[in-house]
């Protein structure tokens, strides 16, 4: 197995490659992120999002990407009730919230597309992958599918030490967490009591699993019982309290980890 990684978008991403091409697929994955961070990169003065958020440039002027990426967060933000949205509380436009999540899955589309017998993409802890694989992680050598990948969720009170783990399946081949203890308060609190310290979301795509997970620790309890009544997802949450939820299919695949 390959494993190369590359720092992109403020954070570090690591493909995991089995398979005949591996050489020939990773330059691809990285030009797209290349391409993402330039484009959408509020820490390059001279990306679009800057010169748009400096007054320089108008969204209505910018390339078709961005674009479209704004009315994709605007999608986003109707469908969650505003519990996710492209703009700061000061008005900013900022799409962070999802562009590494389009970043992922464009690459997922060329990781499929190449020979490699499995992959895994992993960006700053948000993961997408083949549901043909090699466990990996702790609990690989007792994982209950060993042909998937296996993925760790952490714990968010001992970022030292796993919560739990599970396989990637056909259902899940994409996992987004968004909580509070690498970043702080990072995320606009629609929910007053901030319900939750720490939102692991699995879906069949990695936009949909990251947007949600900023939505459901935004939003709170309502936003998780809505998403999961309205979307084909499973949810991991933890709450102020040191409490987990999850939903029903989740249980029965969880590895708990010992404390």
């Amino acid at each position: 197995m390959l494993i190369d990684t590359f720092e992109t978008m403020g954070t570090v991403a690591s493909v995991r490659l089995r398979g005949s091409d591996k050489a020939a697929a990773l330059e691809p994955v990285q030009q797209v992120f290349r391409r993402y961070d330039e484009t959408f990169s509020l820490y390059k003065p001279m990306s679009e999002l800057s010169r748009i958020a400096s007054g320089q440039m108008a969204l209505t002027d910018a390339t078709e990407a961005v674009r479209m990426a704004y009315a994709e967060c605007v999608r986003w933000r109707a469908a969650t009730r505003g519990d996710f949205t492209p703009h700061r509380p000061d008005g900013l436009i900022d799409l962070s919230g999802i562009v590494k999540a389009q970043a992922m899955n464009e690459a997922a589309t060329l990781l499929r597309g190449s020979s490699a017998e499995g992959w895994l993409l992993d960006v700053g802890g948000d993961v997408v992958g083949s549901t043909a694989g090699t466990a990996i992680g702790p609990a690989a050598s007792s994982a209950r599918h060993p042909e998937l990948w296996n993925i760790g969720i952490v714990d968010p009170d001992d970022r030292t030490r796993l919560l739990c783990s599970l396989p990637l399946g056909d259902s899940w081949s994409a996992v987004a967490t968004s909580g509070t203890a690498e970043r702080g308060e990072h995320v606009w609190r629609t929910d007053d009591s901030a319900f939750f310290v720490q939102v692991t979301v699995l879906a069949a795509d990695i936009v949909t699993a990251d947007v949600l997970a900023t939505a459901i620790l935004s939003g709170g309890r309502s936003r998780l019982d809505e998403a999961t009544s309205t979307f084909t997802i499973d949810v991991i949450a933890v709450d102020r309290a040191g409490g987990i939820l999850t939903t029903p299919r989740v249980r029965d695949v969880i590895t708990v980890t010992a404390a």
